[in-house]
C-alpha cells in the first residue's frame, strides 16, 4: 500500500527541511542491489541488511528515509545518505 498523499504533502526532511518524494521502482532496485552487496549504511554508519519496500527521498536528492508498514521512519540517524550511490 503506497504512502498517503496527504501525509506526504506535510512531511519534510528533519535535517534539511527539504520536501520528499516517493522513490521510483528504478531507484528502489538500485538501492536494494547495493544493500544486498552490503555496501550501504545509515547516517550513523550501521550497515543496512534489509531491502527497502518503499522509501522517500529529499528533493535535493541527499537523504533517503525508509517506509515501514506505511510509516515513514523520519529519524536522522536512520536516514540513508545518497552519496553512497552511483547514478541515483
Amino acid at each position: 500500500m503506497p504512502i498517503d498523499r496527504k501525509l506526504l504533502e506535510i512531511l519534510c526532511c528533519p535535517v534539511s527541511k527539504q520536501a520528499l518524494t516517493v522513490l521510483s521502482p528504478e531507484q528502489l532496485a538500485l538501492i536494494n542491489k547495493q544493500i544486498a552487496a552490503g555496501s550501504i549504511a545509515t547516517a550513523d554508519d550501521r550497515v543496512i541488511t534489509t531491502p527497502l519496500n518503499e522509501g522517500l527521498i529529499t528533493n535535493n536528492q541527499q537523504r533517503i528515509y525508509r517506509i515501514d508498514d506505511n510509516i515513514p521512519v523520519m529519524l536522522e540517524k536512520e536516514s540513508i545518505p545518497t552519496d553512497q550511490f552511483d547514478g541515483l
